[in-house]
Parts: C-alpha cells; structure tokens; sequence
C-alpha cells in the first residue's frame, strides 16, 4: 500500500537526518517525529487492512507542540525573502528533503478519509517545522541561502 510505503521512506529518511545531526535538540525533535509517525502508520494499516486490533490513538497535542516549535526557530531567523535553493550545508539540504518527502507522504495520507483528522493536521504543520529546522541549521553554520535568480 502506497500510503505505508511513504510513512516508512518518511520515518527512515528521518533517522537518517538524526544520526548525522549535531544538535541534541533536533535530534529529539526528530525522534518524536519518528514515533509518531509510527503511531500514524499502526493508524493507517488498521484502516486500511480492516484490523481489529488495539493500536495506539495519535495525541493531537502534538499538532500544537509542533506549531510551538515552529514559533520558536521563526524567532530566531530574520523574515524569509522567497524561496531558498537547498544545499547551501548538508543538514540544511538533508532537512529540505525530508520537507519534500513530508509534503508527499501527507498527499498520500489525505486519501484515506477515514483516518483521524488530527492526523492530517499534524502532517500538514511538519513541512513547515520541516522547513524552519533546515533554516535554522543554515544560519548555526553560518551558511548564506540563496533565493532562486529568476531569469524573465
């Protein structure tokens, strides 16, 4: 099933990102992504397979501790001028895959109606703390970003 194959991409791309990680926050961060995504993916296969099995119900706190932790790095970066070419460091460039990896995996998501709408919510705000990580380890790099020079 497409859906459980993008969880899992999701959650592995994302050790993989925490085990080159530097930061102890983000790793813990990080981490906490992983299991809930494992509480999303029980979720999903109970859904999708018709079990009738007792699998763990996804916490939507979580929802709000993402969005905290989303307004706490905003506050630490000046205001985003457009768009950013990934792959100014590593980490940064790691971080902007697993955005991309996070927006797929939550189209996917989105076509099984009957999961809890919380869940959708919380994959939905992940992109954005996604994005404002991979900024944030740009700038404790010292890393200039560059915004994309459109030629018209």
């Amino acid at each position: 099933m497409e859906v459980l194959g993008c969880l899992d991409e999701f959650n592995s791309l994302l050790g993989l990102i925490r085990c080159r990680q530097t930061n102890q926050k983000f790793k813990d961060i990080l981490k906490n992504i992983q299991e809930n995504l494992f509480i999303i993916q029980a979720g999903v296969g109970k859904v999708a397979f018709n079990h009738k099995l007792k699998v763990p119900v996804f916490n939507k706190a979580e929802t709000g501790k993402t969005e905290k932790l989303i307004d706490l790095f905003e506050k630490l970066l000046a205001p985003g001028k457009g768009f950013v070419i990934s792959g100014e460091n590593e980490i940064s460039a790691w971080l902007d895959y697993a955005r991309a990896v996070a927006r797929k995996t939550e189209r996917s998501v989105l076509k099984l109606k009957k999961l809890n709408p919380d869940i959708f919510a919380y994959l939905n705000r992940l992109s954005g703390l996604l994005y404002v990580m991979a900024r944030v380890a740009a700038k404790k790099k010292n890393t200039k970003e560059s915004q994309p020079a459109y030629s018209l």
